[in-house]
């Protein structure tokens, strides 16, 4: 009968270690000691984790390359529910506008064009930026007046939700125009009169 490893048979998933260190897994001397109701100081490790079991919370090691580590005394998944909801608002904050892009052909009728704008309002809206862009092919190149009529009725039409970066311009067999959404006003809150 074949041994069977568990470390690459699926049948026996790889436990997943635990992000931080906690209480019994810390193995240093001593500690800083941090958290609520506590008193922020340098600790033995028993001592550490006798104030984390008596205030019946984890000892979670913090900051592990200080010198000594740094430790605080919480209940461990309320800790990480905290540290993924910051990560995520961070996230959130640092989140990179995208450029989409809507193309076009010379011959593009008006039911293409209305269903590609309520595209590109939207794509504004939710704050990104629009390429837009008339492809010439073959001799549809002749055509190059017809691009800038349908670019700037289309910076006509989606004048509400953006505005046209640079007026329509030829690059290679393409002609671009780029829109901006156009920044949020933030409601006026009218000040109520004081009651007498």
């Amino acid at each position: 009968m074949a041994l069977v490893h568990r470390r690459n048979n699926p049948r026996f998933p790889r436990q997943q270690e635990a992000e931080h260190r906690i209480n019994e897994r810390i193995r240093v001397p001593e500690v800083r000691l941090v958290g609520d109701n506590v008193e922020v100081g340098v600790y033995s490790i028993d001592a550490a984790r006798k104030i984390a079991a008596e205030l019946e919370l984890d000892l979670v090691e913090i900051s592990p390359n200080a010198a000594p580590p740094v430790c605080r005394v919480v209940e461990y998944k309320k800790f990480l529910y905290e540290k993924k909801r910051k990560e995520k608002e961070m996230k959130a904050n640092s989140k990179q506008n995208e450029i989409k892009e809507i193309r076009f052909t010379p011959g593009t009728d008006d039911h293409d064009f209305d269903f590609k704008a309520k595209h590109a309002e939207k794509f504004l809206q939710d704050g990104n930026k629009v390429k837009a862009y008339v492809q010439f092919k073959g001799r549809a190149i002749m055509f190059k007046d017809r691009g800038e009529l349908l670019l700037l009725k289309f910076a006509e039409r989606l004048a509400e939700s953006g505005s046209l970066e640079s007026m329509p311009k030829m690059e290679g067999r393409r002609m671009l125009a780029m829109f901006a959404p156009k920044p949020v006003k933030k409601k006026e809150v009218k000040d109520k009169p004081a009651k007498a």
